[in-house]
């Protein structure tokens, strides 16, 4: 099964709630303790979070984990 749609559709979501918040993704990357390129790369979906990754971006985003999905 190829998940690259699904994958892309909640980096959307999370770039999109980090926009309506005016944080930048250097602001959103602290928020969540990682590097600015590891929040860049999940933005753009390049890479396939965990369930813990989601959870961390949702709380920092205040929004629930389904919000992403």
């Amino acid at each position: 099964m190829d998940y690259k749609g699904e994958i892309k559709q909640i980096a959307l979501k999370i770039k999109s709630l980090r926009q309506e918040k005016k944080l930048s993704v250097q602001d959103l990357a602290y928020l969540c303790d990682m590097e600015r390129s590891s929040m860049s790369r999940i933005e753009s979906g390049r890479i396939n979070i965990t369930i813990k990754t989601l959870c961390i971006i949702s709380n920092a985003l205040g929004v629930e984990p389904k919000d992403l999905l």
